[in-house]
């Protein structure tokens, strides 16, 4: 296969901030704008702390099983998540990409990967491994966190989509050994 033929990393990159400009301006519409800051601060951590809190409370040993589950999941997360965030270094959108303004909160420094796209994928998955009926809530609200990310400027799509990959492979990968 010749080399050349391989598409063009520049015009990848452009792409993805063509679609970050785009969504961003999404959030001139103001009840999208809301939806995305709820949905984007609940997925901060707080929406899964109580989730794992209340599990045994609700659903007894099966829910110390999710709960367990969860915690050995996230942690596996969150240290692959802070490799990756400080051995690349990308500069969030709104600080390098023309047109796109923050409109949201910003937990952290660097855009690569989508912290709240991985844990979001990687939970969702252990809950409805867990309590499949649970899939039809944490899918769409996965979706949502994914989408906020962007339309608040606080990152490109190709951070949500790394995020996406990766918290479906701990989050699979945890189903298969845990």
């Amino acid at each position: 296969m010749d080399v050349r033929s391989w598409p063009d990393p520049q015009r990848w990159l452009d792409h993805d901030r063509r679609l970050a400009q785009a969504l961003n301006r999404a959030s001139s519409y103001r009840a999208l704008l809301y939806l995305c800051r709820v949905v984007s601060r609940l997925s901060d951590g707080v929406i899964w702390y109580v989730m794992i809190a209340m599990l045994p409370l609700i659903a007894g040993q099966a829910g110390w099983r999710c709960a367990r589950h969860m915690l050995i999941a996230g942690l596996i997360s969150l240290t692959i998540y802070k490799v990756l965030k400080l051995t690349t270094c990308r500069l969030r959108p709104y600080e390098s990409c023309p047109n796109v303004q923050l409109c949201g909160r910003v937990l952290d420094q660097f855009s690569f990967p989508s912290g709240h796209t991985f844990h979001a994928v990687g939970f969702s998955l252990v809950l409805s491994y867990h309590f499949p009926m649970i899939a039809v809530v944490a899918i769409p609200f996965t979706m949502l966190v994914a989408l906020s990310r962007v339309v608040l400027g606080l990152h490109y799509p190709s951070d949500v989509l790394a995020g996406a990959v990766c918290g479906a492979m701990v989050g699979l990968a945890s189903v298969f050994i845990i």
